[in-house]
Protein backbone atom coordinates (compact mmCIF):
# COMPACT_ATOMS: atom_id res chain seq x y z
CA UNK A 1 0.00 0.00 0.00
CA UNK A 2 1.64 3.46 -0.77
CA UNK A 3 1.78 6.01 2.16
CA UNK A 4 0.79 9.75 1.70
CA UNK A 5 4.24 10.59 2.18
CA UNK A 6 5.86 8.20 -0.99
CA UNK A 7 5.82 11.42 -3.28
CA UNK A 8 8.53 12.98 -0.86
CA UNK A 9 9.64 9.69 0.64
CA UNK A 10 13.21 10.47 -0.71
CA UNK A 11 12.62 14.18 0.78
CA UNK A 12 12.12 12.53 4.13
CA UNK A 13 14.92 10.32 4.31
CA UNK A 14 17.33 12.75 3.65
CA UNK A 15 15.90 15.31 5.92
CA UNK A 16 16.23 12.04 8.61
CA UNK A 17 20.25 11.62 7.77
CA UNK A 18 20.73 14.87 8.19
CA UNK A 19 19.10 15.03 11.68
CA UNK A 20 21.38 11.66 12.19
CA UNK A 21 24.29 13.90 11.74
CA UNK A 22 23.62 16.67 14.11
CA UNK A 23 22.85 13.51 16.41
CA UNK A 24 26.18 12.38 15.48
CA UNK A 25 27.47 16.06 16.10
CA UNK A 26 26.37 16.57 19.36
CA UNK A 27 27.76 13.19 20.75
CA UNK A 28 31.04 14.61 19.30
CA UNK A 29 30.26 17.64 21.22
CA UNK A 30 29.76 15.55 24.41
CA UNK A 31 32.86 13.90 23.75
CA UNK A 32 35.12 17.31 23.23
CA UNK A 33 33.61 18.73 26.65
CA UNK A 34 31.72 21.76 24.51
CA UNK A 35 30.51 24.43 26.00
CA UNK A 36 26.69 23.09 27.72
CA UNK A 37 24.82 25.78 26.47
CA UNK A 38 25.94 25.00 22.35
CA UNK A 39 24.86 21.16 22.94
CA UNK A 40 21.92 22.79 24.14
CA UNK A 41 21.23 25.06 21.20
CA UNK A 42 21.93 22.19 18.60
CA UNK A 43 19.80 19.58 20.55
CA UNK A 44 16.79 22.31 20.25
CA UNK A 45 18.31 22.14 16.72
CA UNK A 46 18.06 18.55 16.03
CA UNK A 47 14.39 18.51 18.05
CA UNK A 48 13.07 21.10 15.86
CA UNK A 49 14.15 19.37 12.61
CA UNK A 50 12.38 16.26 14.02
CA UNK A 51 9.47 18.27 14.73
CA UNK A 52 9.39 19.50 11.22
CA UNK A 53 9.56 16.11 9.79
CA UNK A 54 6.30 14.57 11.98
CA UNK A 55 4.32 17.69 10.68
CA UNK A 56 5.33 16.72 7.22
CA UNK A 57 4.23 13.41 7.37
CA UNK A 58 1.31 14.02 9.86
CA UNK A 59 0.09 16.50 6.81
CA UNK A 60 0.83 14.01 4.37
CA UNK A 61 -1.57 11.95 6.78
CA UNK A 62 -4.45 13.50 6.91
CA UNK A 63 -4.24 15.12 2.91
CA UNK A 64 -3.74 11.09 1.78
CA UNK A 65 -4.88 8.24 4.24
CA UNK A 66 -7.82 10.37 6.20
CA UNK A 67 -9.01 12.20 3.16
CA UNK A 68 -9.15 8.67 1.25
CA UNK A 69 -10.16 6.41 4.36
CA UNK A 70 -7.79 4.52 3.27
CA UNK A 71 -7.15 2.18 6.00
CA UNK A 72 -11.14 0.56 6.03
CA UNK A 73 -12.28 0.41 9.42
CA UNK A 74 -9.57 2.42 11.37
CA UNK A 75 -10.79 5.74 12.45
CA UNK A 76 -8.76 7.96 10.49
CA UNK A 77 -9.47 10.93 12.45
CA UNK A 78 -9.05 9.77 16.33
CA UNK A 79 -5.87 8.29 15.11
CA UNK A 80 -4.78 11.66 13.16
CA UNK A 81 -5.95 13.42 16.41
CA UNK A 82 -3.79 11.30 18.76
CA UNK A 83 -0.80 11.93 16.57
CA UNK A 84 -1.16 15.48 16.67
CA UNK A 85 -1.85 14.84 20.77
CA UNK A 86 1.78 13.17 21.18
CA UNK A 87 3.25 15.56 19.11
CA UNK A 88 1.95 18.73 21.17
CA UNK A 89 3.10 16.61 24.09
CA UNK A 90 6.55 16.47 23.17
Amino acid sequence: MERGYYPHKENVLGRLRRIEGQVRGLQRMVENDDYCIDILTQITAASNALKKVAVGLLDDHIRHCVAEGIEGEKDMVREATAAIERLVKS
